[in-house]
């Protein structure tokens, strides 16, 4: 199967945080049922240190994502959202490396991400290490995750 050729980008526009807004609706608000109020916080507002990105095949959003300052040296990844009919292709992983480059030119030393456990196996693939006992947000499984960028 040939891989995909995707399009990610930081949101630098109003129209690309409605993309990526959009995407995460789709995925966590629709698909799986997170309420509004948890999925769209105050790390989207304007103005508050976080980094978006947002996934384009052609001219349609596809996936999302953002990266925040967590800690000295560590940045947290969150809500990385792919939509279903783009899963499998390689894009989360695209997303996450995007998100990596980003994070090591802002100096981050390592970063921190909250998977469902479901993804678990996805993000150890990336060199992520579980950290911590599962725990529920929003009633979903997650597992506490980190990774050292350097």
């Amino acid at each position: 199967m040939k891989q995909q050729t995707y399009r990610i980008q930081k949101v630098t526009s109003d129209q690309a945080m409605q993309d990526a807004l959009a995407v995460r609706r789709a995925v966590f608000i629709e698909e799986q049922e997170v309420p509004a109020d948890l999925e769209i916080d105050e790390h989207d507002r304007q103005g508050s240190g976080t980094l978006h990105f947002v996934a384009y095949n052609e001219q349609e959003p596809v996936g999302a994502s953002r990266l925040r300052p967590y800690a000295p040296g560590v940045a947290k990844i969150e809500r990385v959202a792919v939509l279903k009919q783009e899963r499998g292709t390689g894009l989360g992983r695209q997303i996450m490396l995007a998100m990596e480059e980003a994070a090591k030119e802002l100096g981050y030393d390592s970063l921190k991400l909250n998977a469902q456990t479901h993804a678990q196996r996805f993000y150890e693939k990336l060199g992520y290490e579980p950290h911590g006992d599962v725990f529920h947000e929003a009633g979903i499984a997650h597992i506490a995750m980190v990774k050292a960028l350097r």
